[in-house]
């Protein structure tokens, strides 16, 4: 995250902070762009590969680049900004180009459901980047074993094994955390929200309490604390986990497969609560006896979205929903509040 801050700084933060914090010196030419402030703050190129000279701004704010309040404000603004134009670009795409709009006619979709979706997580989206500039902050200052080449890893053979390393421990602890969740103490305040979409569209993917959502990726965070990861892999890496969490609510059940927990899983999880808590793979579901396997007629374009499955899974959806939640507050498509005791 030290390179994107940095990448930030010299094309918009530093003009930002010389304005409205300047150093004392230069707030008597706020408009002087070549008066500059002596400043005890030293450019060091976060990376090895590229630098960015930086411009007389960075020199003219009370707060320097390695200012914490300074870093934080920033990492939050870059961490709401690019999260919601990755969320906005990547399921659009998908809901033009994956989804299948005839979801839209099932007896469980709700009223205004996209809407729904699209506002739950744009509220979210603040207070989950407020929770993560805590571990981005603990990056740039340089806390974690993030590394820039691989000379600075623990080898060659590291730049390819991390990758499968990274997604077994968090699949492993998302698996974890995500069942927790769905105790019935914790269920009702945190995770109920993300559950009230029975047929997500991909607009559901980021659709969670904040809370919610900061929890389930934390094992991202938590993994270069413990484990050496590169800079760059760890970028990438946030990029895909983002991407994959659009995919699993796109609605195309495309990953027959004992191994991948596709959107077929995360459908049976979002229609039988119980069951699929798994982010990448089937394995952890199995081992803890949670595991359901997606209906065979799901792969199948025309049996998907028959009369018959779709009964089957409402009379299975309305026995889960009375005895996960009780009380069915949910506005179906109908207009008719379904609400069972």
């Amino acid at each position: 995250m030290d390179v994107i801050l940095e990448v930030w700084d010299t094309y918009l933060g530093d003009y930002v902070f010389a304005h409205a914090h300047p150093a004392r010196s230069t707030a008597s030419s706020y408009f002087n762009v070549h008066n500059t402030t002596t400043s005890s703050w030293q450019y060091k190129p976060a990376s090895a590969y590229i630098e960015f000279e930086p411009s007389e701004y960075a020199f003219m704010s009370a707060w320097d680049r390695d200012n914490i309040f300074r870093q934080a404000i920033s990492l939050w603004t870059i961490t709401v900004i690019f999260g919601c134009l990755l969320y906005f670009v990547f399921a659009s795409l998908s809901y033009w180009l994956v989804f299948d709009k005839n979801t839209k006619s099932h007896p469980k979709y709700l009223k205004n459901q996209i809407s729904m979706e699209i506002r739950q997580s744009v509220e979210s989206f603040p207070g989950m980047a407020l929770l993560t500039t805590i571990f981005w902050l603990l990056e740039v200052r340089g806390y974690t074993k993030l590394y820039d080449t691989p000379a600075d890893g623990p080898g060659m053979w590291y730049e390819f094994m991390q990758f499968p390393c990274f997604l077994i421990f968090t699949d492993a602890l998302i698996y974890l955390i995500h069942r927790g969740l769905h105790h019935p103490l914790i269920y009702k305040h945190l995770h109920k929200p993300h559950h009230k979409w029975i047929m997500p569209t991909p607009f559901a993917s980021h659709a969670f309490h904040p809370v919610d959502g900061f929890s389930q990726s934390f094992p991202y965070h938590l993994y270069p604390i413990l484990f050496p990861l590169n800079k760059y892999a760890s970028v990438a890496l946030f990029v895909f986990v983002n991407f994959w969490t659009i995919m699993i609510h796109d609605g195309e059940y495309v990953a027959d497969s004992p191994v991948i927990n596709g959107a077929a899983c995360h459908t049976m999880h979002h229609l039988y609560f119980n069951y699929n808590y798994g982010q990448y793979t089937t394995l952890w579901d199995r081992l803890g006896g949670s595991y359901r396997q997606p209906d065979a007629d799901l792969f199948d374009k025309e049996k998907k979205m028959s009369e018959a499955q779709w009964k089957q899974q409402v009379k299975g959806v309305e026995r889960m929903t009375k005895e996960v939640e009780g009380v069915d507050d949910r506005v179906y498509g109908s207009g008719e509040s379904k609400k069972s005791q």
